[in-house]
Protein backbone atom coordinates (compact mmCIF):
# COMPACT_ATOMS: atom_id res chain seq x y z
CA UNK A 1 0.00 0.00 0.00
CA UNK A 2 1.74 3.25 -0.98
CA UNK A 3 1.87 6.62 1.29
CA UNK A 4 -0.96 9.30 0.39
CA UNK A 5 1.35 12.34 -1.69
CA UNK A 6 2.38 14.97 0.73
CA UNK A 7 0.40 17.70 0.57
CA UNK A 8 1.63 21.34 -1.02
CA UNK A 9 3.82 23.15 0.67
CA UNK A 10 1.33 26.04 1.01
CA UNK A 11 -1.34 23.99 1.91
CA UNK A 12 0.57 22.22 4.83
CA UNK A 13 2.41 25.95 6.04
CA UNK A 14 -0.72 27.97 5.15
CA UNK A 15 -0.16 31.56 6.02
CA UNK A 16 1.80 34.38 8.61
CA UNK A 17 -0.32 33.59 12.17
CA UNK A 18 -0.96 36.90 13.58
CA UNK A 19 -0.74 36.69 17.32
CA UNK A 20 2.50 34.79 17.15
CA UNK A 21 4.10 37.15 14.58
CA UNK A 22 3.39 40.28 17.08
CA UNK A 23 3.90 38.78 20.21
CA UNK A 24 7.52 37.86 19.13
CA UNK A 25 7.61 41.14 17.11
CA UNK A 26 6.56 43.01 20.94
CA UNK A 27 9.68 41.40 22.45
CA UNK A 28 12.19 42.81 19.59
CA UNK A 29 10.91 46.18 19.44
CA UNK A 30 10.98 46.32 23.09
CA UNK A 31 14.22 45.76 23.44
CA UNK A 32 15.51 48.32 20.54
CA UNK A 33 16.45 51.12 22.92
CA UNK A 34 19.59 49.03 23.09
CA UNK A 35 19.48 47.63 19.28
CA UNK A 36 20.33 51.31 18.14
CA UNK A 37 23.83 51.41 16.25
CA UNK A 38 25.82 54.58 16.05
CA UNK A 39 29.01 53.96 18.31
CA UNK A 40 30.28 55.55 20.70
CA UNK A 41 27.06 56.77 21.27
CA UNK A 42 25.11 53.83 21.03
CA UNK A 43 26.59 50.18 21.15
CA UNK A 44 23.45 47.66 20.14
CA UNK A 45 23.56 44.50 21.88
CA UNK A 46 21.99 42.12 19.25
CA UNK A 47 22.15 39.31 21.55
CA UNK A 48 19.25 40.23 22.98
CA UNK A 49 17.25 39.55 19.79
CA UNK A 50 19.17 36.48 19.27
CA UNK A 51 17.80 35.20 22.91
CA UNK A 52 14.03 35.73 21.90
CA UNK A 53 14.81 34.04 18.25
CA UNK A 54 16.74 30.97 20.34
CA UNK A 55 13.45 30.84 22.64
CA UNK A 56 10.16 31.16 20.24
CA UNK A 57 12.36 28.31 18.05
CA UNK A 58 13.64 26.00 20.76
CA UNK A 59 10.51 23.81 20.98
CA UNK A 60 10.98 22.82 17.49
CA UNK A 61 14.69 22.37 17.45
CA UNK A 62 17.12 20.00 18.15
CA UNK A 63 18.07 21.17 21.24
CA UNK A 64 14.90 20.55 22.90
CA UNK A 65 13.85 17.13 20.96
CA UNK A 66 10.92 18.40 19.79
CA UNK A 67 11.82 19.24 16.21
CA UNK A 68 14.08 19.64 13.16
CA UNK A 69 15.52 22.66 13.31
CA UNK A 70 19.21 23.18 14.16
CA UNK A 71 19.76 26.67 15.43
CA UNK A 72 23.19 27.78 16.10
CA UNK A 73 24.42 31.33 18.02
CA UNK A 74 27.87 32.48 16.61
CA UNK A 75 28.95 35.78 18.25
CA UNK A 76 32.22 37.50 17.19
CA UNK A 77 31.93 40.14 19.96
CA UNK A 78 30.12 40.44 23.19
CA UNK A 79 27.02 40.80 23.40
CA UNK A 80 26.49 40.46 19.33
CA UNK A 81 25.34 37.29 17.73
CA UNK A 82 24.52 36.11 14.58
CA UNK A 83 21.96 32.84 14.59
CA UNK A 84 22.02 30.36 11.81
CA UNK A 85 18.69 28.20 11.76
CA UNK A 86 18.65 25.56 9.51
CA UNK A 87 15.98 23.21 8.51
CA UNK A 88 17.54 20.22 6.64
CA UNK A 89 16.83 18.80 3.48
CA UNK A 90 17.26 15.48 2.34
CA UNK A 91 19.39 16.27 -1.03
CA UNK A 92 22.88 17.31 -0.54
CA UNK A 93 23.76 20.61 -1.86
CA UNK A 94 20.59 21.56 -2.29
CA UNK A 95 19.62 24.48 -0.46
CA UNK A 96 17.45 28.18 -0.19
CA UNK A 97 18.82 30.79 2.26
CA UNK A 98 17.16 33.77 3.90
CA UNK A 99 19.65 36.31 4.91
CA UNK A 100 20.43 39.72 5.82
CA UNK A 101 17.48 39.87 9.05
CA UNK A 102 19.86 42.16 10.99
CA UNK A 103 19.44 42.57 14.73
CA UNK A 104 20.46 46.21 14.92
CA UNK A 105 19.00 49.60 14.08
CA UNK A 106 19.20 53.19 13.39
CA UNK A 107 19.01 55.40 16.68
CA UNK A 108 15.64 57.29 17.08
CA UNK A 109 14.87 60.30 19.17
CA UNK A 110 11.71 59.38 21.11
CA UNK A 111 11.19 63.66 21.62
CA UNK A 112 10.70 63.76 17.76
CA UNK A 113 7.93 60.98 17.28
CA UNK A 114 4.52 60.95 17.62
CA UNK A 115 4.42 57.65 19.64
CA UNK A 116 6.83 56.08 21.56
CA UNK A 117 9.82 54.47 19.31
CA UNK A 118 10.54 51.22 21.71
CA UNK A 119 7.89 49.77 22.09
CA UNK A 120 5.62 47.92 19.27
CA UNK A 121 1.89 50.24 19.42
CA UNK A 122 -0.78 49.90 16.53
CA UNK A 123 -2.96 52.90 14.85
CA UNK A 124 -6.45 52.97 16.96
CA UNK A 125 -7.77 53.80 13.23
CA UNK A 126 -5.90 51.25 10.98
CA UNK A 127 -4.79 48.05 13.04
CA UNK A 128 -2.82 46.93 10.21
CA UNK A 129 0.00 49.47 10.75
CA UNK A 130 2.61 48.51 13.19
CA UNK A 131 4.79 50.99 14.72
CA UNK A 132 7.73 51.05 16.04
CA UNK A 133 11.92 51.63 15.17
CA UNK A 134 12.63 48.46 13.63
CA UNK A 135 9.36 47.33 12.17
CA UNK A 136 10.35 47.80 8.62
CA UNK A 137 13.93 48.14 8.98
CA UNK A 138 14.64 45.24 10.06
CA UNK A 139 13.11 43.84 13.01
CA UNK A 140 9.62 43.28 10.95
CA UNK A 141 12.23 40.46 8.88
CA UNK A 142 13.48 39.12 12.05
CA UNK A 143 10.18 38.25 12.80
CA UNK A 144 8.83 37.40 9.65
CA UNK A 145 11.64 34.82 8.71
CA UNK A 146 11.60 33.26 12.22
CA UNK A 147 7.97 32.31 12.04
CA UNK A 148 8.32 30.92 8.37
CA UNK A 149 11.54 28.51 10.24
CA UNK A 150 9.12 27.69 13.33
CA UNK A 151 6.50 27.05 10.90
CA UNK A 152 8.44 24.58 9.26
CA UNK A 153 9.65 23.07 12.18
CA UNK A 154 6.10 22.37 13.45
CA UNK A 155 5.08 20.92 10.20
CA UNK A 156 7.91 19.18 9.03
CA UNK A 157 7.29 18.88 5.18
CA UNK A 158 9.64 16.53 3.53
CA UNK A 159 11.54 19.00 1.58
CA UNK A 160 14.95 17.83 -0.60
CA UNK A 161 16.12 21.38 0.21
CA UNK A 162 17.76 22.60 3.04
CA UNK A 163 16.06 25.91 4.03
CA UNK A 164 18.52 27.79 6.28
CA UNK A 165 17.75 31.56 7.87
CA UNK A 166 20.77 33.74 8.53
CA UNK A 167 20.04 36.80 11.25
CA UNK A 168 22.94 39.10 11.17
CA UNK A 169 24.56 41.55 13.58
CA UNK A 170 25.76 45.13 12.67
CA UNK A 171 24.39 46.30 9.27
CA UNK A 172 23.67 49.56 9.81
CA UNK A 173 26.89 50.72 10.95
CA UNK A 174 30.45 49.87 9.39
CA UNK A 175 32.86 51.63 11.79
CA UNK A 176 33.51 48.13 13.40
CA UNK A 177 34.09 44.76 10.88
CA UNK A 178 33.89 41.14 11.14
CA UNK A 179 31.14 40.75 14.03
CA UNK A 180 28.26 40.20 11.28
CA UNK A 181 27.86 38.29 7.90
CA UNK A 182 31.60 39.47 7.08
CA UNK A 183 32.63 37.29 9.90
CA UNK A 184 30.46 34.25 9.33
CA UNK A 185 31.63 34.65 5.66
CA UNK A 186 35.52 34.56 6.61
CA UNK A 187 35.41 31.51 9.00
CA UNK A 188 33.51 29.78 6.15
CA UNK A 189 29.74 29.25 8.08
CA UNK A 190 28.05 30.59 5.15
CA UNK A 191 29.99 28.05 2.45
CA UNK A 192 27.26 26.04 1.93
CA UNK A 193 24.51 28.70 0.63
CA UNK A 194 26.42 29.36 -2.40
CA UNK A 195 24.77 26.36 -3.72
CA UNK A 196 21.52 28.02 -3.85
CA UNK A 197 20.12 31.13 -4.10
CA UNK A 198 20.30 33.12 -1.53
CA UNK A 199 17.90 36.03 -0.74
CA UNK A 200 18.89 39.27 1.16
CA UNK A 201 16.02 40.31 3.11
CA UNK A 202 16.52 43.87 4.00
CA UNK A 203 14.76 46.25 1.59
CA UNK A 204 11.36 47.32 0.80
CA UNK A 205 8.07 47.53 -0.85
CA UNK A 206 7.34 44.09 -1.65
CA UNK A 207 9.67 43.78 -4.75
CA UNK A 208 12.36 42.73 -6.12
CA UNK A 209 15.43 44.83 -5.37
CA UNK A 210 17.58 44.40 -8.24
CA UNK A 211 20.17 46.92 -8.54
CA UNK A 212 21.54 49.26 -5.25
CA UNK A 213 24.54 51.88 -5.61
CA UNK A 214 27.82 51.76 -4.19
CA UNK A 215 28.85 54.93 -1.81
CA UNK A 216 32.30 56.86 -1.44
CA UNK A 217 31.91 59.27 1.34
CA UNK A 218 34.52 62.30 0.51
CA UNK A 219 36.18 65.43 1.95
CA UNK A 220 37.38 68.26 -0.02
CA UNK A 221 39.93 70.44 1.95
CA UNK A 222 40.72 74.05 0.63
CA UNK A 223 43.37 76.29 2.20
CA UNK A 224 43.92 79.85 0.99
CA UNK A 225 44.59 82.46 3.51
CA UNK A 226 42.78 84.21 6.11
CA UNK A 227 42.65 87.98 5.80
CA UNK A 228 40.32 91.05 7.07
CA UNK A 229 37.85 91.03 4.66
CA UNK A 230 37.78 95.13 3.70
CA UNK A 231 41.42 94.06 2.23
CA UNK A 232 40.72 91.15 0.06
CA UNK A 233 43.20 91.38 -2.25
CA UNK A 234 45.47 89.98 0.07
CA UNK A 235 43.43 87.07 0.81
CA UNK A 236 42.99 83.50 -0.85
CA UNK A 237 39.40 83.06 -0.04
CA UNK A 238 39.25 79.22 0.50
CA UNK A 239 35.06 79.31 0.53
CA UNK A 240 35.49 80.69 -3.10
CA UNK A 241 38.51 78.45 -3.83
CA UNK A 242 36.42 75.38 -2.73
CA UNK A 243 33.31 76.27 -4.73
CA UNK A 244 35.11 76.52 -7.94
CA UNK A 245 36.90 73.83 -7.49
CA UNK A 246 33.71 71.54 -6.79
CA UNK A 247 32.35 72.64 -9.26
CA UNK A 248 35.10 71.44 -11.50
CA UNK A 249 35.48 68.13 -10.16
CA UNK A 250 31.49 67.41 -10.53
CA UNK A 251 32.08 68.61 -14.31
CA UNK A 252 34.39 66.49 -14.71
CA UNK A 253 32.72 63.11 -12.67
CA UNK A 254 29.86 63.64 -14.82
CA UNK A 255 31.88 63.61 -18.20
CA UNK A 256 34.16 60.57 -16.97
CA UNK A 257 30.73 58.59 -15.34
CA UNK A 258 28.07 59.11 -17.32
CA UNK A 259 24.95 57.48 -17.17
CA UNK A 260 25.63 53.98 -18.35
CA UNK A 261 23.44 52.12 -20.84
CA UNK A 262 22.73 49.23 -18.18
CA UNK A 263 21.16 51.30 -15.87
CA UNK A 264 17.65 50.95 -18.15
CA UNK A 265 17.91 47.91 -17.89
CA UNK A 266 17.60 47.43 -14.33
CA UNK A 267 15.56 50.87 -13.80
CA UNK A 268 17.88 52.67 -11.38
CA UNK A 269 15.67 55.59 -10.88
CA UNK A 270 18.69 57.67 -10.98
CA UNK A 271 22.78 57.85 -12.28
CA UNK A 272 25.85 58.09 -10.80
CA UNK A 273 25.76 61.40 -8.55
CA UNK A 274 28.32 63.20 -6.82
CA UNK A 275 26.86 66.36 -4.72
CA UNK A 276 28.16 68.04 -1.65
CA UNK A 277 25.92 67.47 1.48
CA UNK A 278 28.43 68.89 4.47
CA UNK A 279 29.98 72.25 4.86
CA UNK A 280 32.26 73.09 7.59
CA UNK A 281 34.99 75.73 8.37
CA UNK A 282 37.32 76.66 12.09
CA UNK A 283 34.75 79.46 12.34
CA UNK A 284 35.78 83.59 12.41
CA UNK A 285 33.69 86.80 12.26
CA UNK A 286 32.11 88.15 9.31
CA UNK A 287 35.09 90.49 8.60
CA UNK A 288 37.36 87.73 8.22
CA UNK A 289 38.30 86.04 4.46
CA UNK A 290 38.69 82.32 6.04
CA UNK A 291 42.10 80.84 5.40
CA UNK A 292 40.21 77.12 5.70
CA UNK A 293 36.84 75.14 4.94
CA UNK A 294 36.05 71.96 4.15
CA UNK A 295 33.01 70.46 2.15
CA UNK A 296 31.88 67.16 2.18
CA UNK A 297 29.32 64.70 0.54
CA UNK A 298 29.06 61.51 -1.27
CA UNK A 299 29.05 59.72 -4.73
CA UNK A 300 26.53 57.01 -5.21
CA UNK A 301 27.12 55.08 -7.82
CA UNK A 302 25.70 52.69 -9.78
CA UNK A 303 27.66 49.09 -9.90
CA UNK A 304 28.68 49.39 -13.81
CA UNK A 305 31.70 51.53 -12.46
CA UNK A 306 34.34 50.54 -10.06
CA UNK A 307 34.60 52.57 -6.65
CA UNK A 308 38.16 52.23 -7.09
CA UNK A 309 38.39 53.42 -10.58
CA UNK A 310 36.38 56.77 -9.17
CA UNK A 311 38.51 57.42 -6.37
CA UNK A 312 41.51 57.56 -8.04
CA UNK A 313 40.20 59.78 -11.16
CA UNK A 314 39.10 62.37 -7.76
CA UNK A 315 42.52 62.16 -6.79
CA UNK A 316 43.76 62.99 -9.91
CA UNK A 317 41.52 65.90 -10.49
CA UNK A 318 42.13 67.58 -7.90
CA UNK A 319 46.16 67.43 -8.21
CA UNK A 320 45.97 68.63 -11.78
CA UNK A 321 43.86 71.40 -10.04
CA UNK A 322 46.32 72.19 -7.64
CA UNK A 323 48.78 72.66 -10.74
CA UNK A 324 46.90 74.71 -12.78
CA UNK A 325 44.86 77.05 -10.31
CA UNK A 326 45.31 80.02 -12.54
CA UNK A 327 44.03 78.43 -15.24
CA UNK A 328 41.56 75.99 -14.06
CA UNK A 329 39.40 77.65 -11.42
CA UNK A 330 37.14 80.79 -12.22
CA UNK A 331 37.36 83.32 -10.11
CA UNK A 332 35.25 85.64 -8.56
CA UNK A 333 35.14 89.52 -8.64
CA UNK A 334 38.20 91.80 -9.62
CA UNK A 335 40.59 90.83 -6.91
CA UNK A 336 39.39 87.17 -6.14
CA UNK A 337 42.42 85.22 -6.68
CA UNK A 338 43.91 81.71 -5.43
CA UNK A 339 47.81 82.70 -6.05
CA UNK A 340 49.93 85.45 -4.03
CA UNK A 341 52.96 85.19 -6.25
CA UNK A 342 54.49 88.50 -4.45
CA UNK A 343 53.38 86.18 -0.96
CA UNK A 344 55.01 83.02 -3.07
CA UNK A 345 51.82 81.64 -1.63
CA UNK A 346 49.45 79.71 -3.58
CA UNK A 347 46.20 78.33 -2.59
CA UNK A 348 45.32 74.52 -2.41
CA UNK A 349 43.06 71.64 -2.38
CA UNK A 350 43.19 68.24 -0.62
CA UNK A 351 40.57 65.17 -1.05
CA UNK A 352 40.08 62.64 1.27
CA UNK A 353 37.64 59.57 1.33
CA UNK A 354 36.13 57.73 4.46
CA UNK A 355 36.87 53.93 5.34
CA UNK A 356 33.58 52.76 4.91
CA UNK A 357 33.78 52.77 0.60
CA UNK A 358 30.69 50.50 -0.77
CA UNK A 359 30.14 48.63 -3.78
CA UNK A 360 27.04 48.22 -5.38
CA UNK A 361 25.32 45.15 -6.53
CA UNK A 362 23.46 43.94 -10.16
CA UNK A 363 22.11 41.00 -9.20
CA UNK A 364 22.00 37.86 -11.65
CA UNK A 365 18.71 38.15 -14.00
CA UNK A 366 19.10 35.02 -15.27
CA UNK A 367 19.29 33.25 -12.18
CA UNK A 368 16.90 31.04 -10.58
CA UNK A 369 16.40 32.85 -7.79
CA UNK A 370 15.85 35.93 -9.75
CA UNK A 371 13.31 33.87 -11.78
CA UNK A 372 11.86 32.10 -8.16
CA UNK A 373 11.13 35.36 -6.68
CA UNK A 374 9.44 36.75 -9.82
CA UNK A 375 7.37 34.59 -9.91
CA UNK A 376 6.26 34.63 -6.31
CA UNK A 377 5.84 38.14 -6.39
CA UNK A 378 3.79 37.92 -9.14
CA UNK A 379 1.81 35.29 -7.89
CA UNK A 380 0.98 36.71 -4.59
CA UNK A 381 1.50 40.39 -4.75
CA UNK A 382 -0.37 40.30 -7.86
CA UNK A 383 2.32 41.92 -10.01
CA UNK A 384 5.89 42.18 -10.56
CA UNK A 385 7.73 45.27 -10.86
CA UNK A 386 11.70 44.57 -10.17
CA UNK A 387 13.52 48.54 -9.13
CA UNK A 388 16.63 49.09 -8.28
CA UNK A 389 18.04 52.38 -6.40
CA UNK A 390 21.44 54.46 -5.80
CA UNK A 391 21.00 53.65 -2.02
CA UNK A 392 23.52 51.32 -0.61
CA UNK A 393 23.58 47.82 0.68
CA UNK A 394 26.52 47.12 3.02
CA UNK A 395 28.12 43.74 2.35
CA UNK A 396 25.87 42.04 -0.25
CA UNK A 397 28.22 43.29 -3.48
CA UNK A 398 31.17 41.22 -1.05
CA UNK A 399 28.78 38.17 -0.98
CA UNK A 400 27.98 38.72 -4.64
CA UNK A 401 31.97 38.41 -5.41
CA UNK A 402 32.30 35.41 -2.91
CA UNK A 403 30.65 33.82 -5.54
CA UNK A 404 26.88 33.69 -3.55
CA UNK A 405 23.91 34.29 -5.88
CA UNK A 406 22.35 37.33 -4.27
CA UNK A 407 18.83 38.61 -4.89
CA UNK A 408 17.41 41.56 -2.63
CA UNK A 409 13.80 41.72 -1.63
CA UNK A 410 11.73 43.46 1.85
CA UNK A 411 8.27 43.98 2.51
CA UNK A 412 8.61 46.79 5.12
CA UNK A 413 7.51 50.18 3.75
CA UNK A 414 10.65 52.80 1.80
CA UNK A 415 8.75 55.62 2.64
CA UNK A 416 9.26 54.94 6.92
CA UNK A 417 12.95 53.25 6.13
CA UNK A 418 15.13 55.27 9.14
CA UNK A 419 12.37 57.52 8.87
CA UNK A 420 10.41 58.92 12.23
CA UNK A 421 7.22 57.44 13.35
CA UNK A 422 8.49 53.91 11.54
CA UNK A 423 6.09 51.51 10.86
CA UNK A 424 5.15 48.64 8.88
CA UNK A 425 2.17 46.42 7.88
CA UNK A 426 0.99 43.27 8.63
CA UNK A 427 -0.28 42.56 5.19
CA UNK A 428 2.67 43.47 3.66
CA UNK A 429 4.87 40.84 5.85
CA UNK A 430 2.00 38.24 5.46
CA UNK A 431 2.74 38.22 1.70
CA UNK A 432 6.05 38.01 2.35
CA UNK A 433 5.92 34.82 3.99
CA UNK A 434 3.43 33.56 1.30
CA UNK A 435 6.30 34.55 -1.19
CA UNK A 436 9.21 32.18 0.66
CA UNK A 437 7.12 29.81 0.98
CA UNK A 438 6.47 29.86 -2.92
CA UNK A 439 10.21 29.92 -3.65
CA UNK A 440 10.56 27.16 -1.75
CA UNK A 441 8.07 25.24 -3.89
CA UNK A 442 9.44 26.32 -6.96
CA UNK A 443 12.78 25.63 -6.20
CA UNK A 444 11.36 21.79 -5.17
CA UNK A 445 9.52 21.49 -8.43
CA UNK A 446 12.92 21.58 -9.99
CA UNK A 447 14.64 18.89 -8.06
Amino acid sequence: MTSPAPAPLKDAVGGLERDGFVALLSKLIGESARLQNDPPVHRPQEDLVARHLVDALRPVSTEAGGGPLVVRKVSYAEGRSNVIVEYPGTVPGRVVSFVGMHMDVVPANPGEWDFDPFSLTFDSEDKDKLRGRGTTDCLGHVALVAQLMRRLGEVKPPLKHSVIAVFIANEENSSVTGIGVDGLVKDGLLDKLKTGPLFWIDTADKQPCIGTGGMIPWHLKATGKLFHSGLAHKAINSMEMNMEALKEIQKRFYTDFPPHEKEKVYKFATPSTMKPTKWSYPGGGLNQIPGECTISGDIRLTPFYSTSHVVEKLKGYVEDINERLETTLDTRGPVSKYVLPDENLRGRLEISFDGDVMNGVACNLESRGFKALCKATEEIVGHVEPYSITGSLPLIRELQDEGFDVQTAGYGLLKTYHAKNEYCLFSDMAEGFQVFVSIISQLEEEV
